[in-house]
């Protein structure tokens, strides 16, 4: 009941623009908290994976090809990828993301 007589109250004393824009600000911070923080954390765990890449590491590549990095050229921005033995492709290092796999191996179930 008393909801409804603050609505009625704020309704009428015109002051409409300013409550306007406190639920825009509560909005755009929900939709911060809850949509764009937790994407940038994404990806900046990717690019840390990207640089700390070493041979040896299982990834995956953008297209969906699982391997293993054989050789890395930080000149070319680009990473060796056996994908079967003695099946080996180059890859561009941004379009090599973590092996899901083997941190599952890692990590016990809870």
């Amino acid at each position: 009941m008393d909801m409804i007589y603050l609505a009625a109250q704020a309704a009428g004393s015109g002051g409409g623009g300013m409550e306007m824009l406190i639920m825009m600000l509560a909005i755009f911070a929900i939709m911060w908290f809850f949509m764009i923080r937790p994407q940038q954390k994404k990806q900046k765990e990717i690019r840390n994976f990207q640089n700390s890449l070493a041979e040896g590491t299982k990834v995956i590549t953008g297209g969906g090809i699982y391997g293993q990095v054989k050789r890395i050229d930080i000149s070319k921005n680009r990473v060796e990828v056996e994908i079967a033995r003695g099946v080996v492709i180059e890859v561009d290092k941004s379009y090599v993301f973590a092996d899901t796999s083997s941190l599952d191996a890692v990590q016990p179930a809870k």
